[in-house]
């Protein structure tokens, strides 16, 4: 059951409303940002994805090398040792490769639909060994000391989570790698509980287990500890291969709600809910058996890699919470949801 009501002005932002923030590249994606308000404004910040312009019978693409350069890599598209059945993703002789490079850019708008670039807010680019990659896929948390942003570190050797702090997004203390690999979907929720930060992430195993969300503690957001599973995937259903969390979980007198994703092994990807326990958020009190929104536009079901609909950015007014989402992991739209009405499909 979707109950998500679109914009009608979807998709408000495309690859072609913006600039290359890489000289000689091209924008091939716009995809899901972290969203927080600031100088009385909405902000999106971007996952932009980046490549070089193609050339016909050649596969190229971005990586930073070891001094800190864009470097471009060339394969020929005949060459057995390539794989390029995924568009996210080269293999090549034993080794993956991402065909885009990414980082993170502001957009802000005064009324949450018609979004610009502000120069005074520059973009952020991946840095060292680890983000060698890029950097992707950011949330926004909120607090009362200053904001604090989780992002996905890519490199050859591996996927983690990085954590950076700041209190105007111009001067950035960076923490490095709080969840050590392969670790991605670290949403923060926005207060302490009974004096502990808490944090939902998704490590992967590919041989026990799976990918599924899991709740961490700390006493200073930097070092994590005391982890428990909270959500696994389900066979036959919505979030039957994998599941992760979305943007901040939303405080409501019934539990910590939690707008997450799940895809199924053909990848399609749906948004759902979980309902978490106010004093103890490892214990689920309910969870979506359907999903509260699915890719049925035409714009979440063709593009770049099709029938996706994938948020980690929110803010709520009131019973309103206004999402944003990447569709089709190329463009950028607005929805909204009663919180009342997620509640209501949670039993």
């Amino acid at each position: 059951m979707d109950i998500a009501k679109r914009n009608p002005q979807n998709p408000i932002m495309r690859p072609s409303d913006l600039k290359p923030g890489i000289e000689g590249m091209e924008i091939v994606c716009l995809l899901n940002p972290g969203v927080f308000r600031y100088n009385n404004k909405i902000w999106l910040l971007l996952r932009v994805a980046e490549r070089p312009k193609q050339i016909e019978n050649k596969i190229s693409f971005p990586i930073y090398n070891k001094d800190g350069k864009i470097e471009i890599l060339s394969f020929d598209k005949n060459d057995p040792s390539l794989d390029a059945s995924d568009p996210r993703v080269i293999g090549y002789q034993g080794k993956n490769y991402l065909t885009t490079l990414s980082y993170l850019r502001f957009v802000c708008s005064e009324d949450g639909v018609h979004f610009h670039e502000d120069p005074s807010f520059p973009p952020l680019f991946g840095r060292g060994d680890l983000e060698a990659f890029g950097i992707e896929d950011c949330r926004v948390a909120t607090m009362e000391d200053g904001f604090f942003l989780t992002f996905t570190e890519v490199s050859s050797v591996a996927v983690g989570v990085g954590l950076i702090e700041t209190k105007d997004f111009n001067n950035y203390i960076h923490h490095g790698m709080i969840f050590p690999p392969h670790n991605k979907d670290c949403a923060l929720f926005e207060e302490e509980i009974n004096g502990k930060y808490y944090a939902f992430h998704r490590p992967s195993s590919p041989e026990l287990g799976g990918n599924y969300i899991w709740l961490a503690e700390s006493p200073d957001r930097k070092h994590w500890g005391n982890h428990k599973c909270v959500a696994t995937t389900r066979e036959g259903k919505w979030d039957s291969a994998r599941v992760g969390a979305g943007a901040p979980p939303i405080r409501t007198e019934r539990g910590w709600l939690e707008i997450y994703h799940g895809a199924t092994h053909d990848h399609r990807y749906c948004l759902g809910a979980l309902l978490l326990d106010l004093n103890d958020p490892s214990k689920v009190i309910s969870r979506s058996e359907e999903p509260i929104m699915e890719p049925i536009a035409d714009y979440e079901q063709t593009g770049f890699f099709g029938n996706v609909v994938f948020t980690n950015g929110h803010y709520v007014d009131g019973d309103t919470v206004h999402l944003y989402y990447g569709a089709s992991d190329e463009v950028i739209c607005a929805a909204t949801l009663s919180v009342k009405e997620i509640l209501n499909t949670l039993k």
